[in-house]
């Protein structure tokens, strides 16, 4: 099988939980107390997301995140 790569993007919310989604699956996100439980958490939910998938492939690419200061 091919392996695809995706991208987490990762915040931490107000209880202090990391929070990470995959902006290439649709509703793909999970939270940790700590970033090593955050990924563990998001490989799980990134392989729930694909089964989910008909051709076990993202319809969006990532192309990166950009800073907009106000």
């Amino acid at each position: 099988m091919k392996e695809n790569e995706f991208y987490v993007v990762i915040e931490k919310d107000e209880d202090g939980l990391y929070v990470g989604e995959v902006p290439q699956l649709s509703a793909c996100y999970s939270q940790g107390e700590t970033i090593d439980e955050l990924m563990a958490n998001m490989r799980e939910v990134v392989e729930m997301c694909l089964e989910e998938l008909e051709d076990n492939r993202p319809s969006t690419e990532f192309i990166g995140v950009q800073r907009l200061v106000l």
